[in-house]
């Protein structure tokens, strides 16, 4: 039961705080090119920067917005059903950018990218709320502190499968680009 909640829970959190880090070069590439067909001009570096800083902190600011909700939601809808919900919003928050590379090529849409990481912010914002509540109450007395600690463990542990994921001899050879 740990590692099925902490693999499908917190791993999930920390692989995306860190995985957006060794696709920069190709998303500031699909960028630059989208703009370039939309306005007919190159971006400028500056301009890139700004609008990758925004892709980045679309996550933390969905993150924000997830942890200010996330105690009204559990309160009302109660912690299971919360967690159901966050389901939802992050299957939805996957759409967006897992189909990065075929829809918003198609419609030339670099702010699908900004909409999915917003979303799965609020999913993580959720979550790393409710996920602990929720995994403290239904463990065994005994285990209590042992699985709420987990969650930090698999956070970590997601951080680092994307940073190994990320290393440039493994990202060029599972590079589709």
């Amino acid at each position: 039961m740990i590692m099925v909640l902490g693999i499908g829970g917190t791993h999930l959190s920390g692989f995306q705080m860190s995985v957006i880090n060794y696709t920069s070069p190709y998303i500031q590439k699909f960028v630059n090119e989208t703009w370039l067909e939309r306005y007919g001009s190159v971006l400028h570096q500056e301009t890139l920067t700004l609008l990758w800083s925004f892709i980045v902190s679309m996550y933390c600011v969905g993150g924000m917005t997830g942890c200010l909700c996330s105690g009204y939601l559990t309160a009302k809808y109660g912690k299971k059903k919360c967690l159901l919900f966050n389901d939802v919003v992050l299957i939805i928050a996957t759409l967006h950018t897992g189909f990065r590379r075929r829809v918003s090529r198609r419609a030339k849409s670099f702010e699908m990218i900004l909409i999915g990481r917003f979303l799965e912010g609020i999913g993580a914002g959720i979550h790393m709320n409710a996920h602990v509540q929720y995994a403290g109450e239904i463990s065994p007395k005994k285990l209590r502190g042992f699985v709420n600690v987990t969650s930090s463990v698999f956070l970590a542990l997601g951080k680092a499968v994307a940073r190994i994921l990320g290393l440039r001899y493994l990202c060029y050879s599972f590079s589709s680009y």
